[in-house]
């Protein structure tokens, strides 16, 4: 049992959206594991970053991506971080998995610089920046498919996707 897509990409790149787009057109069912996160927590995201650590956080987010691409034969969208862990780069490997990239201003305009977003603080602007440069390399290792998708409407997106996994 594999999924039929695994989304990355950054904060702001579309995961969700696209992710669950992708979904209707495969026909198969859509996992978000940040909201897999969020459940076993039992609250948000930005919240377990302030009450438990980033480590914490990360060691959710690792057994959700672990549990989805183990299980879920659907379209998987992963947080924008959990391909730092090296476990999951290696289970990815050999799966059908979707880099979204998104500019910059692109990303700012999606999701802001809100404090609920917590390795944005200080300086959210160079933050943002700065994670998404240590992780594109990653991303486009890891990738199969690579669409991007700054000043586009999803459904090209997904059209675009869809032709890439073909």
């Amino acid at each position: 049992m594999k999924p039929k897509a695994v989304v990355i990409g950054p904060p702001g790149s579309g995961k969700t959206t696209v992710g669950e787009l992708l979904a209707e057109r495969l026909g198969v069912p859509f996992r978000d594991t940040d909201h897999d996160v969020e459940i076993a927590a039992g609250k948000p995201i930005g919240e377990i970053f302030i009450d438990d650590g980033e480590e914490h956080f990360r060691a959710l987010e690792r057994a959700a991506v672990h549990d989805a691409l183990a299980t879920h034969e659907g379209v998987v969208a992963v947080g924008g971080g959990a391909v730092l862990d090296a476990e999951t780069q290696a289970e990815l490997a050999g799966l059908p998995v979707v880099y979204l990239e998104v500019g910059l201003s692109d990303a700012v305009k999606r999701v802001g610089l809100a404090s609920a977003r917590p390795l944005l603080v200080l300086n959210p602007r160079s933050q943002f920046r700065k994670l998404m440069e240590e992780r594109r390399p990653i991303y486009e290792r890891l990738a199969s498919v690579q669409v991007k998708t700054d000043e586009r409407d999803p459904a090209d997106i997904v059209d675009e996707v869809v032709k890439g996994l073909a």
